[in-house]
């Protein structure tokens, strides 16, 4: 199988881990326990692999579109933000949805979005280029948007030290050894083939993750049903707005036909597997954000598929 086409069908092979994932949790609730086990190797593995794919060791690469990037993030760190907030308002005040909520939608991807921008019709360049900056500053700003729209108190309540070492552990690490990686890759083109190789594990990774997740949070799926259908229709709103916002932001920046596709499956995607293990980490009564987290992938991924026919309509000339 390709790679191209393995990333293309990504969403069935999701779809089927967490359906597999939910059967061996019912059937077998003593392996679901004990998947949690290879679940912290598992993440740091897949996301060491997806920060590989994000270009590091270029960061000057950035500022070649000056205009472009100053629409890429005033879009995803100022006007989606906004867009977050009013919809976070409008559901109910249940803080473990609500943080939940907010740790996923305010990461733009950096991994498969590239992905669908290639498939888009987009320019594949301007998103890469784009990817360490939004890395960076999504890692950097997340605290203080979590800060802002919750409050000091329900951040001093999450603030733990498991969340602390989960961020250095799964998140820092990963992308200092990735950095590492990318550094020693560019020295010689005989290593390019290592990056290349990296880049088939995040979606065999993602997959198992989803599925240790699933078997061994079955009992919270189940007893989390009831919300899904509001959060559903929250994702879908919220994959609306972003591809509207996209289209306004491309035609006020005067930006290429290309380079305003890019904004959209950048506005409409998410980092979902890089703030999981976060999410992962809060304390127990926090639980349903791993639920939430986790469903905004699986609605996503389909939404991604929608704008694939979406935007080349809507941004064409």
């Amino acid at each position: 199988m390709a790679r191209e086409v393995m990333e293309e069908y990504q969403v069935f092979i999701y779809l089927m881990a967490i359906c597999l994932g939910l059967l061996v949790g019912v059937w077998m609730p003593d392996l679901g326990g004990r998947l949690e086990w290879i679940l912290w190797p598992l993440l740091g593995s897949l996301l060491y692999a997806t920060f590989t794919q994000v270009p590091l060791v270029r960061l000057r690469d950035a500022f070649a579109a000056p205009r472009y990037m100053f629409a890429a993030v005033i879009g995803n760190f100022l006007l989606l933000p906004c867009i977050v907030w009013g919809l976070m308002a409008l559901g109910p005040a249940i803080p473990a949805l609500q943080l939940g909520l907010l740790l996923v939608l305010l990461v733009p991807c950096t991994d498969w979005f590239i992905t669908f921008t290639h498939l888009g019709g987009g320019d594949t360049r301007s998103a890469i280029a784009f990817t360490p900056i939004s890395l960076l500053l999504q890692l950097l700003l997340l605290p203080f948007y979590v800060w802002l729209f919750l409050g000091t108190e329900i951040t001093a309540s999450v603030a733990q030290q498991e969340l602390i070492l989960a961020f250095v552990g799964l998140i820092v690490a990963p992308l200092i050894a990735a950095y590492l990686t990318e550094t020693w890759v560019a020295r010689s083109k005989n290593r390019q083939s290592v990056v290349i190789a990296l880049g088939w594990l995040p979606v065999p990774l993602l997959a198992l993750v989803v599925f240790c997740i699933a078997a061994a949070q079955v009992n919270l799926v189940v007893a989390s049903v009831g919300i899904l259908p509001w959060l559903l229709l929250l994702f879908a709103a919220f994959l609306l707005a972003a591809g509207m916002l996209s289209v306004v932001v491309a035609r006020v920046a005067r930006l290429p036909v290309k380079q305003g596709r890019v904004l959209a499956f950048s506005f409409g995607s998410r980092n979902s597997f890089v703030v999981l293990p976060l999410a992962l980490s809060l304390p127990a009564s926090y639980e349903l954000a791993v639920v939430v987290v986790v469903f905004q992938s699986l609605v996503e991924l389909f939404g991604m598929a929608f704008f694939l026919w979406w935007v080349p309509k809507k941004l064409h000339r």
